[in-house]
């Protein structure tokens, strides 16, 4: 819990911004730390070329961790402090909550990096979404495994309504191209057990709808060590070896893995220069969710720009936003379906690890 305070002797009061993320267990505290980098990053160069007229940005951070029930009481905690507006949070389920009381509460929210298609239950234009939505995400990554040859599927899963409504696209998709999904407990089978099954249904891709690490490393190192899965595909959809803790854990096990990763192949000049301040900052390689922090920042930043800085109480008209961010320009809109204001442009690519050189990432599909 603590804030991100503008420098002194900046003369006007500070624009309070609430800010939501997982920084303990939990909650993927990996994630959580590159989405707060990518956030800070963005507040601390608007403050340095003088705010948002001439008022700094506040980050005032709550740690969610991955809680719905603590992410909702951090809403109504910071709303009623006179935050302007909250951004961030990276749990879907997590994402959810909080939209859906910031909409109740009518306090303007930016989610930065989760995809759940539901994020709210009714449409609002309190909320607007960065990261694109699970259902193009996925549909993408179950055409590149049919395109590869892949028509019997197994997936180990957690439940979660993420993990459900994730294998429920898949299956969908994969169902009208004349491929099947076969769903394994992973709760209740070990990973050695979640193998044979593999075996039994004759499944050429495993893909992993669980936590991380637990359980979704001890399968992988249980997969990578079962000669009857040499050939097997194991693949991530919800970006589980993005994050340098995965290589850490797996080591060239961890290689070779297909992922959903929302960054574009080549960045431009805005992109490569935010993502050498970003790795400085957090000693390692960005991941795509730290460039999401920062992209919310320059939004809202442009929102309050072009329509004022007291809106507490009032929608920011986030469809009249447009702003170059480090990924590409970014605008919203109504995407059918979805309740919240989309940027229905986010990029989205199909990648995984190197096996030669599990540092870089490889580019397989693109939608």
């Amino acid at each position: 819990m603590n804030t991100v305070r503008p420098p002194s002797g900046t003369g006007r009061s500070a624009i309070r911004i609430g800010a939501l993320a997982p920084l303990s267990p939990p909650g993927w505290v990996e994630a959580g730390r590159h989405l707060l980098a990518g956030l800070e990053l963005a507040v601390a160069g608007i403050n340095s070329e003088g705010g948002v007229d001439g008022r700094p940005l506040e980050l005032v951070v709550r740690d969610t961790a991955a809680d719905p029930g603590r992410a909702t009481a951090a809403v109504d905690e910071l709303a009623g402090s006179g935050v302007t507006a909250l951004v961030g949070e990276y749990h879907s389920v997590v994402a959810r909550a909080a939209a859906s009381r910031a909409a109740e509460l009518e306090l303007p929210f930016l989610c930065s990096s989760a995809v759940l298609d539901a994020l709210t239950d009714e449409q609002t234009d309190r909320v607007a979404r960065l990261s694109p939505p699970q259902s193009r995400g996925w549909r993408l990554y179950a055409d590149f495994l049919l395109d590869a040859g892949h028509t019997r599927i197994a997936v180990a899963t957690e439940p979660s309504v993420y993990w459900a409504s994730g294998a429920a696209v898949l299956r969908d998709h994969c169902a009208a191209r004349g491929g099947s999904v076969v769903e394994l407990d992973a709760r209740a089978l070990t990973p050695a057990e979640v193998c044979d099954e593999v075996v039994a249904d004759r499944a050429t891709a495993l893909l992993l709808l669980v936590g991380q690490p637990e359980p979704a490393v001890p399968i992988v190192r249980s997969a990578r060590r079962d000669r009857r899965l040499a050939g097997l595909t194991i693949g991530a959809p919800a970006g589980q070896p993005e994050f340098a803790g995965w290589q850490r854990l797996l080591g060239g096990d961890g290689a070779g893995i297909p992922f959903l990763r929302y960054l574009p192949e080549r960045l431009g000049p805005l992109g490569r220069r935010v993502g050498a301040a970003l790795r400085e900052r957090l000693a390692e390689e960005p991941s795509f969710v730290a460039f999401e922090g920062y992209d919310t920042i320059t939004v809202l930043a442009e929102a309050l720009r072009s329509q004022g800085v007291d809106r507490t109480r009032e929608a920011l008209a986030w469809g009249d936003v447009e702003v170059d961010g480090t990924r590409g320009p970014v605008r919203f809109s109504r995407v059918p379906g979805i309740g919240v204001l989309q940027w229905d442009e986010a990029p989205v690519r199909v990648v995984d690890r190197d096996p030669a050189r599990p540092d870089r990432f490889r580019t397989l599909y693109t939608g």
